[in-house]
């Protein structure tokens, strides 16, 4: 795990770990400030994910260390040479510059996720196998379910976009599963609405599966997922940015249309409709 990006290391850290909640929420900032991680305090790292001093110790014996010390001197050995505490360079560059860097390291650990395409894959196979195929995202992530069922509407059959709350979300569901439905797919971004962790839950009661792109493994969302691929959002500005899971849905899509036999020649046919009608501008 040398050449992986800082992200991707921590994240290995923690994958299989059975961790408490607080436990999960130090884990998720670490993983949002990763290069910055080997070289925070224990009081530091308290302050960032909001819990007490004595939790990070706790979180640290968790992951089989002696203490938060043993934990962060592993951090810096296995950092890249020359890593420094995260603040070197940017001296230079503005606020917005490092979004930008920021979102280029979260899709630099999504590359590295995808070094092992066989999550991917198998969601592939999920959703072309269901029909009709749930599309959940609600409220911050309503715009990655649209995106995605609009393009997914052009090689799959029958595709369902839930991206308004409320009771209607279970009849839909229900509706779904009765005209056949096996998988739901889930885009799922902080800040986590209840109604989406209450959604999965039914969701799965009904014999759904669950498939999830979340911002994190130990995002809310991931004790009602059967398969969740984490995707990072980037935290620098007022609003978070979501280049990542935008581009996991597309990846998604790509792996579905490898699971649709049908697929080119559904695109085929998009095409030669488009042109007749007339309906871009070349």
């Amino acid at each position: 795990m040398s050449g992986s990006s800082p992200a991707a290391r921590l994240q290995g850290l923690f994958e299989g770990r059975r961790l408490t909640p607080t436990q999960r929420r130090i884990a998720h900032s670490m993983v949002r400030r990763a290069a910055d991680a080997p070289f925070l305090s224990s009081v530091e790292l308290a302050e960032l994910a909001g819990v007490s001093q004595p939790s990070v110790t706790r979180f640290a014996v968790a992951l089989g260390f002696d203490g938060y010390p043993a934990l962060r001197r592993h951090l810096r050995e296995v950092a890249p040479d020359g890593s420094e505490s995260g603040t070197g360079g940017d001296e230079d560059v503005n606020e917005y510059q490092q979004a930008v860097r920021a979102e280029i390291e979260n899709l630099r650990h999504l590359a590295d996720l995808l070094a092992d395409p066989a999550p991917v894959e198998r969601a592939g196979r999920l959703l072309a196998g269901s029909r009709p195929l749930l599309v959940l995202g609600l409220r911050a992530a309503s715009s990655q379910a649209r995106g995605f069922g609009y393009f997914a509407a052009k090689v799959h059959p029958d595709v369902r976009v839930l991206d308004e709350g409320g009771s209607m979300v279970h009849d839909r569901i229900d509706a779904a599963r009765r005209a056949g439905a096996s998988v739901l797919l889930c885009f799922a971004l902080p800040r986590h609405p209840r109604e989406v962790v209450d959604a999965l839950a039914y969701a799965r009661e009904q014999g759904l599966t669950v498939v999830t792109v979340a911002d994190s493994a130990f995002a809310p969302v991931a004790v009602h997922s059967d398969l969740l691929i984490p995707a990072a959002v980037g935290t620098g500005l007022a609003f978070d940015t979501a280049c990542a899971p935008m581009l996991l849905g597309r990846v998604l899509l790509e792996a579905m249309c490898d699971g649709l036999p049908e697929a080119q020649a559904r695109l085929e046919e998009f095409d030669a409709r488009a042109a007749a009608r007339g309906l871009f501008v070349e």
